[in-house]
């Protein structure tokens, strides 16, 4: 999967066919989040049992977030960071790679139903909180944009994918069989293109020693405490074994892909966002690892029943 987001960030340097990895990534993206990821939400969401648990996994994402959102204010406010820079790294903290990182590794890693606890977590917990606590806080920070965030929400299409996903399931109906094949295809470019679109958006900026003061700090934050504390979330939420490891490599996500496009979108530093989502994604190879690895040993996680 490393080596698949090699490929992108290759195609990044090398242009193939004169193609630039920004608009490239922006094509990619645009079929998985339009076409593929919604295909895959209907053919797992449709069938699965939803109630409790589904609640329970949202409780976890959310407390997640608030906590990381809590870090993250705590350093910005400590620092007296610009509000530009403070709102890049507010939102690099706070909010993981649940979908575009997360979903791929954890499919391949644990299989369907993982993906299917994925997209619970993000369609239930992150993108409504990106889309609109998110928002509000880069705007808030930032120097530009408008529109209200619960537009913005109503216009995603995973949500609308799952929405229709949820009533065939609670009418407990099936989609026909070509249907169901075409879904099945189509769900299968969903981890490959993921990934590449990951390393098409990787870059190294050319930034000075004030933006390197904080890559640390939020590295800390966002690929070793936020994990942690989830460690002992998850037992008091009921989770164990192959579940909670899931939900914890969740929370140790390097910083999410989306929020390069809120600091385009409302003046915040952009070059530093770049920056810390390029640091987090290549040590998340060795932390994701780490964390699976403890569930794997045999170490009860804290809080575990």
């Amino acid at each position: 999967m490393f080596l698949l987001i090699l490929c992108g960030a290759g195609w990044r340097l090398l242009r193939p066919a004169g193609l630039e990895g920004d608009q490239t990534r922006r094509v990619l993206t645009a079929v998985v989040y339009y076409l593929f990821l919604p295909a895959l939400i209907l053919k797992l969401m449709s069938r699965a049992e939803l109630g409790g648990e589904s609640l329970r996994i949202s409780l976890f994402g959310f407390v997640v977030m608030g906590l990381g959102g809590m870090f993250a204010a705590a350093y910005v406010f400590g620092r007296r960071l610009p509000p530009a820079q403070a709102g890049a790294v507010w939102l690099a903290v706070t909010f993981p790679n649940v979908t575009f990182l997360g979903l791929p590794v954890l499919l391949e890693t644990f299989g369907d139903w993982a993906a299917l606890l994925v997209i619970q977590l993000d369609l239930f917990s992150f993108t409504p909180a990106v889309l609109t606590l998110g928002v509000s806080v880069a705007r808030a920070l930032g120097c530009k944009g408008k529109g209200h965030p619960v537009n913005t929400l109503l216009r995603v299409p995973p949500l609308w994918a799952a929405a229709v996903a949820v009533g065939v399931n609670l009418a407990g109906w099936q989609w026909p069989a070509w249907l169901s094949n075409l879904f099945d295809l189509l769900a299968q470019g969903v981890t490959p293109l993921m990934l590449l679109s990951l390393g098409l958006a990787l870059e190294w900026p050319r930034a000075g020693q004030r933006f390197w003061s904080h890559v640390l700090p939020v590295v800390v934050l966002r690929l070793l405490l936020i994990p942690l504390v989830a460690t002992l979330l998850v037992g008091r939420l009921g989770f164990a074994g192959v579940e909670a490891a899931a939900l914890v490599m969740e929370a140790g996500m390097p910083s999410m892909l989306f929020g390069i496009v809120l600091c385009d979108r409302f003046g915040l530093d952009s070059r530093l966002y770049a920056l810390l989502v390029t640091v987090t994604t290549l040590l998340a190879v060795v932390t994701l690892p780490l964390w699976y690895s403890w569930q794997g040993t045999g170490i009860p996680w804290p809080g575990a029943r």
